[in-house]
């Protein structure tokens, strides 16, 4: 089966912040707010939405085609992705512009702050040669270029390819009739619990609601699990439990891929999302995206203790 990943390709600069957060905010004087962090460390690593999804999936034997944009820095990514054997057509460069770069600041109680800079991800990837059919193919429209979110999601339609709807980062992006036509006609919203009320919000809606524009909608918990409600009810599925965390970031990225992973399977979305709490429960244990390994053993002992 085909899987088509629309997302961002970008270099992530992760830095870690031993303290909090919130010792540093004075929540009365977040009106003239200025803060500094200074943080212990700095590594870059290979990122992006459609980067991290593809990556889990080539180590569960998937070969998925990028969809996005890259700047005239591309070069280490490109033999990265190669190294990994997934094809490259799908991806456009933009001598203009640099790669997309992601700065995230985490504390020592996992939260983050993020600043990012699109570069290349300005400009649509334009790849169109999408094969459909039923049982051929399988989508994601994940956070990306907003145009290329809205123009996958049709494409996959108008191709007859199921996709899946995550605006993630993107949600303040994306107007309400962008959010509206993306999310109409897919078979799944896929979102942490956060992001699904700003999501309702943006759109003026209950999560309920959004069950006549999509056929599922799937809210990830962190270390709760995960929520998977359609129109017949819901289910809860949980989160592997782990000694040590090291880094939440990507976590969210390598359970899409298992939920992909898991659909082209033709598991249930209940079914898959163990698989992508499993696929979850290694990046987390790793600091980077596209860091962590794992062996079918190692997969499927995680996905036994799961279900029992």
């Amino acid at each position: 089966m085909h899987i088509y990943i629309s997302g961002s390709l970008a270099y992530d600069r992760i830095m870690t912040f031993p303290g909090n957060f919130s010792d540093h905010i004075l929540p009365d004087k977040l009106h003239i707010l200025n803060v500094c962090f200074l943080v212990d460390s700095l590594e870059e690593k290979f990122g992006g939405t459609a980067g991290n999804i593809a990556y889990t999936l080539s180590l569960l034997g998937e070969k998925p085609l990028i969809m996005a944009a890259v700047g005239r820095d591309f070069d280490a990514y490109e033999r990265h992705l190669a190294q990994l054997g997934l094809p490259l057509e799908g991806v456009r460069q933009v001598e203009q512009e640099f790669t997309a770069g992601a700065y995230i600041t985490t504390d020592s109680n996992d939260n983050q702050i993020t600043g990012f800079n699109p570069g290349a991800m300005k400009h649509r990837a334009g790849f169109e040669a999408v094969n459909g059919g039923p049982g051929a193919s399988l989508g994601i429209v994940s956070p990306g270029n907003v145009d290329d979110m809205v123009g996958y999601a049709k494409l996959f339609r108008e191709k007859g390819v199921p996709y899946i709807f995550d605006p993630g980062q993107q949600i303040p992006a994306l107007s309400k009739e962008n959010m509206l036509e993306a999310l109409t006609g897919s078979e799944a919203l896929v979102s942490n619990d956060y992001e699904l009320e700003m999501i309702c919000r943006a759109l003026g809606v209950e999560w309920s609601e959004l069950l006549g524009r999509t056929k599922a909608v799937v809210t990830t918990l962190g270390g709760e699990g995960a929520l998977v409600r359609n129109g017949v009810g819901e289910v809860r599925t949980p989160a592997v439990r782990l000694e040590k965390t090291v880094d939440p970031t990507g976590a969210g990225d390598a359970f899409r891929a298992g939920l992909l992973k898991g659909l082209s399977s033709g598991r249930t979305l209940a079914e898959a999302s163990i698989l992508g709490a499993a696929c979850a429960s290694f990046c987390v244990e790793r600091h980077g995206t596209q860091e962590h390994t794992f062996t079918r053993e190692e997969l499927e002992a995680r996905m036994q203790a799961l279900q029992s």
